[in-house]
């Protein structure tokens, strides 16, 4: 048996690998290394720490001093804080849908790196999903 049949199957598995893109749904751009499922969004898993590490900040919609009132600390903050932002099951009508898809207002996160589509489709996903504290 030759070696040339196998180094040319090598090497054509290399230029056909070399092409393909990475289908992990990490951007590199995005603020955050959140990376949500296509279903079955979890709260404190997906949605929370993407708050996190996006928008309860400081000067934003943490708490303490802040530049808004909605604060994104927690589960009951975003849902029973006074400000109706997420209407269960409906993403297109949930004004945080809006805001981080830059929709209506600024878009949010407000002078920071948008959200990647992985992370927006996410939000849509739990909000279709019941907006559950899960």
């Amino acid at each position: 048996m030759t070696l040339r049949p196998v180094i040319s199957l090598l090497a054509l598995l290399a230029l056909l690998g070399w092409g393909c893109k990475d289908e992990n749904p990490v951007d590199e751009d995005s603020p955050s290394n959140v990376v949500f499922p296509i279903s079955n969004v979890s709260y404190a898993q997906h949605v929370q720490p993407l708050f996190n590490q996006t928008c309860a900040l400081t000067g934003c919609h943490g708490d303490g001093q802040q530049q808004s009132a909605l604060r994104l600390t927690s589960y009951d903050n975003l849902m029973f804080g006074g400000q109706l932002v997420v209407i269960r099951g409906e993403p297109a009508q949930s004004v945080i849908v809006m805001r981080i898809e830059g929709r209506v207002g600024e878009r949010m996160p407000l002078n920071r790196r948008a959200l990647n589509q992985n992370q927006i489709n996410g939000i849509r996903a739990w909000i279709s999903e019941g907006a559950l504290n899960n």
